[in-house]
């Protein structure tokens, strides 16, 4: 059973910067697919950002291209989302989750989540 930890949530004002990191327990996270999805009042969650297990290639929701950084730590389990520019609208519960591998199809593991609120 893997594990994941969410912390570096808060209140920011919009154009601040946050970064969210996500402790992962188990002997599986090098060979995990990691991603961050959100989800907002009112609205189902979405897709944000994921990273494959080696680290070379990620892949992000349109919204948050050239604002947020995915990227992962191996050696420490951990798995970050470096969040820029930050607008209202990224005001959310932020989620961790990996994937048993990299071409599973859905992600096995979630977080507990983090707050991240942006005011105008």
């Amino acid at each position: 059973q893997v594990q994941l930890v969410e912390s570096g949530g808060g209140l920011v004002q919009a154009g601040d910067s946050l970064r969210l990191s996500c402790a992962a327990s188990g002997r599986s996270f090098s060979s995990s697919r990691m991603g961050w999805f959100r989800q907002a009042p009112e609205k189902d969650r979405e897709f944000v950002a994921q990273i494959v297990s080696s680290g070379r290639r990620a892949y992000y929701t349109d919204s948050v291209k050239g604002r947020f950084t995915i990227s992962r730590d191996n050696g420490k389990n951990t798995v970050y989302l470096q969040m820029n520019s930050l607008k209202p609208e990224d005001t959310a519960i932020y989620y961790c989750a990996g994937a048993r591998s990299d071409y599973a199809l859905e992600y096995d593991y979630w977080g507990q989540g983090t707050q991240v609120t942006v005011s105008s």
